[in-house]
């Protein structure tokens, strides 16, 4: 299979967990969980194709259970027939999949927790936007919730700006929740092209690639957040993924005066 050359892309994941009917892998970033059509580049489900090969030739199947952003690494759940995939898709309808996520804001939240409910919808249908994936907070949005718990605080360090670790649990899956979340609670996530503070951040970088004057301004390549673990009933017993923190996110900590393991 031949590809486009993309933009950027790690096309590595590392196997979690796997059973007979379950896989969970630690998807890379900036990796593309499934094709979307608009351009030819490998994808972590062309990698789990791969890696089932011997199950697709029995009658399985490749069933992505969660999606994450191209940006956001960490735990992605496939089903690998067509009885596990109806069984966590059920799950999931019933919420009985509990995510969590690491993030990295900018600055330092006064609050130690915090809970977020703004309903969220697609900005264009509200506001202006050169960015036709973007969400906002706005009354007439979806129902979400997230919680979120601070891990450690950095201050402004070097050539750094003050920062956070902070824990993130959604609690709905709407379309990039924690990104504008975190932004309408007045930390954007390090690194975010879209929710970041200005969206011109996103149009330079669809533009020209990664650029010195984009890392002047966002400090990490992609937006920070990864998904750290991932708990969830199959076949009557509760499995629990965890997955560690990946290096760019671990060195711009340690860089920031925090040693993470």
């Amino acid at each position: 299979m031949s590809f486009d050359m993309p933009i950027a892309v790690h096309a590595d994941f590392t196997v979690l967990y796997e059973d007979a009917d379950v896989l969970a892998v630690d998807k890379a970033a900036p990796l593309l969980t499934h094709p979307t059509g608009e351009k030819n580049e490998p994808t972590l489900w062309h990698g789990v194709k791969e890696l089932l090969a011997y199950e697709l030739a029995c009658g399985g199947q490749v069933s992505l259970v969660n999606r994450l952003d191209r940006e956001t690494s960490g735990i992605t759940l496939i089903a690998k027939n067509a009885a596990a995939a109806r069984e966590l898709g059920k799950a999931m309808q019933h919420r009985l999949l509990h995510k969590e996520y690491l993030a990295v804001v900018q600055g330092t939240p006064l609050w130690s927790t915090a809970c977020c409910a703004e309903p969220i919808l697609r900005m264009e249908d509200v506001a202006p936007t050169h960015i036709h994936v973007r969400q906002c907070c706005h009354p007439q949005g979806r129902p979400c919730r997230t919680e979120f718990e601070v891990l450690h605080r950095v201050p402004a360090r070097k050539h750094l700006p003050a920062m956070a670790l902070v824990r993130c649990t959604p609690h709905t899956g709407r379309m990039h929740q924690i990104r504008v979340h975190l932004a309408y609670l007045g930390h954007p996530i390090v690194g975010d092209k879209i929710y970041g503070g200005d969206e011109q951040n996103y149009l330079d970088f669809i533009a020209h690639g990664w650029t010195p004057q984009l890392a002047s301004r966002l400090f990490l390549e992609r937006h920070a957040l990864h998904a750290s673990a991932l708990s969830f009933p199959y076949a009557g017993t509760s499995i629990n993924v965890s997955s560690p923190m990946p290096r760019d996110m671990r060195l711009l900590l340690e860089e920031g005066g925090i040693l993470c393991c």
